[in-house]
């Protein structure tokens, strides 16, 4: 059963960048999708951008929330089993705890239900 660990979050000023990582364990990360989710204390969790890497010609496919799309980017990182979020643009309206999470089933990567596995998440806090 793979395990996720997030890590990266902090405190930003408006228009900066952070990079989140997804580290995992007891798995590999290539095999599953992985998705970006995020939440505000009495909000849903909600879809931030997800990657599934059995794309056509072995091209990953990605997918953002319109909110963020443009600002972030998902995309393996240098270290191994891990998956990154690049916030670029940041602004107070992304303060959230962010949460990674990995499925199997080929169901919407939107949709929260889909991932069977999730990091305990990390505070993003961005100020004016």
């Amino acid at each position: 059963q793979v395990q996720l660990v997030e890590s990266g979050g902090g405190l930003v000023q408006a228009g900066g960048s952070l990079t989140l990582s997804c580290e995992a364990s007891g798995g590999t990360l290539s095999t599953y999708r992985i998705g970006w989710f995020r939440q505000v204390l009495g909000k849903e969790r909600e879809f931030v951008a997800a990657v599934d890497w059995s794309g056509p010609i072995g091209v990953p496919i990605t997918y953002y929330a319109r909110s963020v799309k443009g600002r972030f980017t998902i995309d393996r990182a240098n270290a191994k089993n891990t998956v990154s979020l690049q916030m670029n643009a940041l602004s107070p309206e992304d303060t959230a705890v962010y949460y990674c999470a990995a499925a199997t089933s080929r169901d919407s990567l939107y949709d929260k239900g889909t991932y069977a596995y999730w990091g305990q998440g990390t505070q993003v806090t961005v100020y004016s």
